[in-house]
């Protein structure tokens, strides 16, 4: 079957009986035209099944409306919620987005990159932190507006959005002295990204410093499976903590199976723990977990405002508080 050929502005100007210009202006916001005017060309563009070639018309001014998300894991619940939240936003406010997958090989992210860059991205939004440095670099090198979420080590150039990870670290290793925890310990990852070095270093710092010495557990990349082995490894020996903090959900989720299932350990009471994100299974009740919340929406708000804003004047970092979320795995 042979391909339709697309109507053109032309056409609908044709049989509208106007001319080709009053067609832009009548599909342009704010432009000057006619009640009459109008309806004759929509009442064309309509029967010949015309639709606006925006990305066309956005990169004569220099604007494809296009975002690019760069993600990670995005099968990870806090992922896919901030993805969700994200793309909502942008949406909303006119732009097509692009999600860019980092999961497969790197010469097949960088020509998925340079396809972007291609398309004349208006923005990119760099969702987590596993996407490696150069890609970032490659955006801001080819004049592309970069937003990063919860990392910071590019300086000059994107706009950072930080969720407050050393302080909720920090509060985490509180929460777990007040409940009278004596052995703790930090359940992080290989993942190697900045939010999570940043909450196990902070805890660990934060133990340190209150004459506490903190067992620290990198099973495997960032997930359950990852908590159920560090579970494992740090309870099965006889100095076991009994207060651990987990620098995600899933970790934690995997590590609270394990203690309940395999070692018969009874939490809050013989184990407390804290977990980070407040994905949707931290709060079922077999779980009921105690974590902290980051602002997903708060984050989804402020990615859209920055990428809405040509010469935003919003500062270049943006660093939101992560809210503590009291349930039952730490004694009150």
């Amino acid at each position: 079957m042979a391909k339709k050929p697309s109507v053109s502005a032309s056409k609908v100007a044709e049989l509208a009986g106007v001319s080709r210009s009053a067609v832009s202006r009548t599909f342009t916001d704010g432009a000057s035209v006619s009640a009459e005017t109008r309806a004759k060309v929509l009442a064309a563009a309509d029967r010949l099944g015309y639709h606006v070639n925006h990305l066309a018309r956005g990169l004569i001014h220099h604007r494809s409306g296009i975002v690019c998300l760069i993600v990670a894991q995005m099968q990870t619940p806090f992922q896919a919620a901030l993805v969700e939240a994200a793309t909502r936003r942008l949406q909303a406010k006119g732009k097509v987005v692009m999600v860019l997958n980092t999961a497969g090989q790197p010469a097949n992210v960088e020509a998925a990159l340079r396809q972007t860059l291609n398309y004349r991205a208006e923005a990119t939004v760099v969702v987590s932190g596993a996407p490696p440095l150069s890609l970032v670099e490659t955006c801001i090198e080819n004049g592309q507006r970069v937003i990063l979420i919860n990392r910071d080590d590019v300086t000059g150039g994107p706009h950072c959005v930080m969720v407050g990870n050393e302080a909720a670290a920090e509060e985490a290793c509180f929460m777990l002295r007040r409940a009278g925890c004596r052995r703790l310990a930090v359940v992080s990852s290989t993942a190697g990204t900045p939010s999570i070095v940043a909450r196990e270093t902070a805890f660990a710092a934060a133990g340190a410093a209150a004459g506490m010495e903190v067992a620290v557990s990198r099973a495997g990349p960032t997930g359950y499976a990852a908590g159920a082995d560090s579970a494992r490894q740090l309870l099965a020996g006889s100095g076991r903590p009994d207060g651990v903090f987990c620098v995600t959900d899933l970790l934690a989720l995997g590590f609270l199976d394990v203690a309940r299932i395999e070692f018969r350990m009874r939490v809050p009471e013989e184990l407390c723990l804290i977990g980070f994100d407040d994905i949707p299974a931290a709060g079922w009740l077999g779980y009921d977990l105690t974590t902290f919340r980051q602002p997903i929406d708060a984050i989804a708000d402020h990615i859209a405002t920055l990428v809405d804003e040509e010469d935003s004047a919003q500062p270049p970092q943006r660093r939101f508080p992560a809210q503590v979320i009291w349930r039952k795995t730490v004694r009150p």
